[in-house]
């Protein structure tokens, strides 16, 4: 009887089988081990016990991870690795959420399908609602802390997430799943398997879905998406050698929801009494119970009537008509995004295996919402003259002052003379849809020569290309009057000044390239008892950057004029650039420009595997990490000239230790494992106190340390259990400025708790990095009996700090005792909780349908109210002026406990 079993950190056996991503890691690694949590029996295969890898890892099977809500992402389905944190925003996977592997967040974590690069090229962001259907993917491989040594990765610091999709199967077939769920959940997912056609064996499988549900929060969002798959696999004689070709699309349409600021103070302020509501705005609040997760905004609503020969603008008024559209919760995040890839691996010689898998991708996505009322379009010009009034452009629109121009200037679009609302003048504000827009073709091959030395030593050689072609734009669109954008995605349908100049608030293209060398050896010593592994990669990162904006603040903000040679040329005349390498104070806007950075390194790593025992194992993994600078970052460095050391900041690195013992039975498997890292150069936007501002920039060094184990015990085949548990802990090595100190005064010498100490110091020496659970532990239960199998999965996430610096959450002024002084509107901590999920099946095969079967899924059983993901934060941020908070930092609502059910037919 098949059942699901969790074998977390122990090894089920697959001495041909690899859970690895590109076809040369496979084919280097098929003889070692990892540790599988897997859908079948644990048992060992043919009776042989296979080393296992030096490597900390950790594989989700099919079987497993069917087991899940349909249509689950599968970030959330390896949440049950130990090291393993993630926060889904909804129960069903669509809507996005927060990964973290051993106390790195999801940027500074390689994401790969089938060998791809996955990660945003731009910013390395990880997009858990983008990824292939759940029932195409064979395994999913996590690699803790490490990397595969011909990883195409420009930030894997944290460790890698490897995607590897089936085969199609050899005889005609298919599968189809229907679903339906709370919060009008409805997914429809089909496959179909050609089978072997024609004399060579060829085979395919094309496949659709389509999963729409509304948001379980507000009275607002929605989720639709569609997705389309194909794989043609073609084998080539008797040996394992093979050809295959693989096409995936995917379109998401989701708005953003459950983000609120971390408050829970009932009253606006000390002398306003008004009760704060909950909201998704800085002035509300965070829930403080599963009572008050729902909340409503603006909708439905329209916008205010325009009217001729009237300054018409977006003021708040009873009837809420400035705010139609404008919320948080309306915004959409819409993404068309497809790759199609190839595989192969060719038998030249008995010793020699060539593989080659070349990939394009691209993707056309969107964030962000609408102009603010403070802010919003205007249909007039703008004053660049520093020393000059907007009033004057507002008033004599059309006058010939050559200073009153079109374009997106100090977080707002100015149309400069052109009519936005239609009602036939030119002096209103208007609310206006202004998201990033990103496009992106990029290409790739990782390619690899296995020379088999002889039976007991391997090696290979690899030459790996990424090449991200990213284009960042903001193009700006037109929202109807009741809220909604008349296209999501206003790159199709710009809108234009009157000197028909493009609005938009960035522009720039990039191009982030690959080029990495690399090899590894692997060699079985002592009757195959010791197993050593040793890689070299040496990764040559190219970054060319090409900002057409100009660069208004050493934090990146940036003025456009929409590429306008005159209009550019009257920006710099009127803001002249200087640079004082002295003191490397700025004034003026740096004009537009283009840079190429290169960055390389050398990254070892050393693997030992040994088995004291047939059923005890001991192993060392030693790695050396690599992250890069993202295109992002290195806009900010934009404001200073070429060749400072603020326009080229310092890559991340890490040096990564795993070890521990292994067991490995029929009936019982279970690991302890000790790792250590040392994290150099977190980089991040914080003060710089030479340049008196905040800039992108090395915060120093992070020391980080743990241990990992589970325990898997199957002692009757109709019942297993399995148990596991991570404890981390991670201390900062430096304290950081945060704003400027009185001359003589440092971090080390101010007084502790003053105000001044409050607004300038994040005294993070010592202390643990936020966003991080201190400990995660749990279990997971599975019986059958006849054809009903029940399954129950819980896991506990510790605390995790909101900020570096383990301040509490506040409001008020710093400087102020008593009313209007400073006041906790929350804990230093997000609190821990538990996540139980509940699966049921029952198996037709009762009534003589093998391959059918309903499933019943129950996400949050408990139905646990708890703060979901967030990044953290170096610090509060307090105005050095005023002494007040700055604005609570927003945080996710955890998904409420949701039912959903699916019949699958296999066929």
């Amino acid at each position: 009887m098949k059942k699901i079993i969790l074998l977390c950190t122990s090894a089920v056996i697959f001495p041909t089988a690899a859970f690895a991503q590109s076809t040369g890691t496979q084919d280097f690694d098929k003889k070692e081990e990892a540790i599988v949590i897997t859908g079948t029996r644990a048992q060992q295969v043919g009776g042989v016990v296979a080393p296992d890898s030096s490597k900390a890892k950790a594989v989700l099977t099919q079987e497993y991870i069917a087991r899940q809500s349909a249509g689950q992402t599968v970030l959330d389905t390896i949440n049950a690795v130990p090291g393993v944190s993630f926060q889904n925003n909804d129960a069903y996977g669509s809507s996005g959420g927060t990964l973290n592997i051993r106390g790195f967040d999801s940027s500074r974590i390689s994401l790969t399908f089938d060998g791809i690069p996955l990660n945003d090229s731009g910013n390395y962001a990880i997009f858990s609602n983008q990824q292939i259907d759940p029932e195409l993917i064979d395994q999913v491989n996590v690699n803790l802390g490490t990397t595969d040594v011909d990883s195409p990765t420009a930030s894997a610091v944290g460790g890698t997430v490897n995607l590897r999709t089936r085969l199609p199967r050899k005889e005609f077939g298919g599968q189809v799943v229907g679903s339906l769920g709370q919060f009008d959940f409805r997914r429809i997912f089909a496959v179909i398997d050609t089978g072997e056609i024609g004399p060579w064996g060829t085979r395919s499988y094309f496949s659709v879905s389509n999963a729409k549900n509304d948001n379980p929060f507000n009275n607002y969002g929605v989720v639709d998406k569609q997705q389309y798959n194909a794989k043609i696999y073609q084998p080539l004689g008797s040996n394992g050698d093979f050809i295959s070709l693989a096409g995936n699309y995917n379109q998401n349409r989701n708005n953003f929801f459950g983000s609120l600021p971390l408050r829970t103070d009932r009253t606006q302020s000390a002398t306003n009494l008004a009760p704060r509501t909950v909201g998704p705005n800085s002035t509300q609040r965070y829930p403080t119970s599963r009572d008050e997760r729902e909340y409503d905004i603006n909708y439905s609503c329209f916008t205010d009537t325009p009217q001729a020969g009237v300054a018409d603008a977006p003021t708040p008024n009873t009837n809420d008509l400035a705010s139609c559209g404008t919320e948080f919760d309306r915004r959409y995040n819409p993404s068309n995004t497809g790759n199609i890839k190839a595989q192969s691996r060719f038998t030249l010689t008995d010793a020699l295996t060539l593989t080659i898998d070349p990939s394009f991708q691209y993707v056309k996505a969107n964030g962000g919402g609408t102009t603010t009322p403070a802010s919003p379009a205007r249909e007039y010009g703008f004053d660049i003259n520093p020393t000059g009034g907007r009033a004057n452009c507002s008033t004599t629109p059309n006058s010939a002052t050559v200073n009153c121009i079109g374009g997106y200037f100090g977080g707002a679009p100015y149309a400069g003379g052109r009519d936005l609302n239609g009602d036939g003048d030119i002096l209103d504000t208007v609310t206006l849809l202004v998201p990033s827009q990103t496009r992106t073709k990029r290409y790739g091959v990782i390619s690899g020569l296995r020379w088999a030395i002889n039976d007991d030593h391997v090696l290979r050689f690899n030459y790996t290309l990424d090449h991200a072609n990213h284009r960042q734009t903001g193009q700006v669109g037109l929202i109807d009057r009741n809220g909604e954008p008349f296209d999501v995605f206003p790159i199709n349908d710009p809108l234009n000044t009157a000197a028909g100049v493009v609005l938009q608030k960035r522009d720039r293209q990039s191009y982030a390239i690959l080029h990495q060398v690399s090899g590894e050896y692997r060699g079985e010593f002592f009757d195959d008892k010791l197993t050593v592994t040793a890689g070299l990669r040496a990764p040559f990162f190219t970054r060319k950057l090409d900002n057409r904006c100009f660069t208004s603040s050493a934090g990146g903000f940036v003025e456009c004029s929409g590429g306008d040679p005159t209009l550019d040329a009257t920006i710099a005349t009127n803001n002249p650039y200087t640079f004082n390498p002295v003191t490397g104070a700025v004034t003026g806007f740096a004009p537009p420009g283009k840079r190429t950075l290169k960055y390389d390194a050398l990254l070892p790593n050393v693997g030992v595997v040994f088995d004291i025992t047939p059923r005890i194992s001991a192993f060392v993994n030693v790695a050396k990490g690599l992250s890069v600078p993202s295109t992002d970052n290195l806009y900010n460095a934009f404001f200073f000239p070429e060749g400072t050391s603020q326009a080229k900041p310092k890559p991340e690195t890490t040096v990564s230790f795993d070890g521990g013992l292994r067991y490995r039975s029929s009936k019982v498997q279970a690991q302890i494992a000790y790792w250590h890292t040392d994290f150099k150069n977190r980089s991040a936007s914080a003060f710089d106190p030479e340049l008196n501002a905040t800039v992108f920039r090395n915060l120093g060094s992070v020391e980080k340390y743990g241990i990992d184990g589970s325990f898997a015990y199957s002692p009757i085949k109709q019942f297993t259990l399995y148990t596991f548990g991570s404890w981390n802990k991670s201390k900062i090595q430096d304290d950081i400025q945060i704003a400027t100190l009185p001359v003589g005064v440092t971090c080390d010498t101010v007084t502790p708790g003053s105000p001044t100490a409050l607004r300038s110091c994040a005294f993070t020496s010592g202390r643990p990095e936020s966003g991080t659970p201190k400990y995660t532990y749990g279990f997971s239960a599975l019986g059958s009996v006849g054809p009903f199998d029940l399954g129950i999965t819980a896991k506990r996430t510790g605390p995790r700090y909101v900020f570096d610096n383990g301040a509490a959450v506040f409001r008020g002024d710093v400087d102020l005792p008593g009313v209007g002084g400073a006041e906790q509107v929350y804990d230093s901590k997000a609190a821990a909780y538990w996540l139980v999920n509940l699966d049921a099946r029952v198996n037709a095969r009762f009534i003589g349908l093998k391959s059918t079967y309903f499933q019943f899924n129950v996400y949050n059983l408990f139905d646990k109210f708890y703060v979901g993901g967030f990044g953290g934060g170096l610090n509060q941020s307090i105005n050095a002026t005023t002494g007040v908070y700055g604005a609570p930092p927003f945080v996710q609502i955890g998904a409420p406990r949701t039912v959903s059910g699916s019949i699958n037919v296999t066929f």
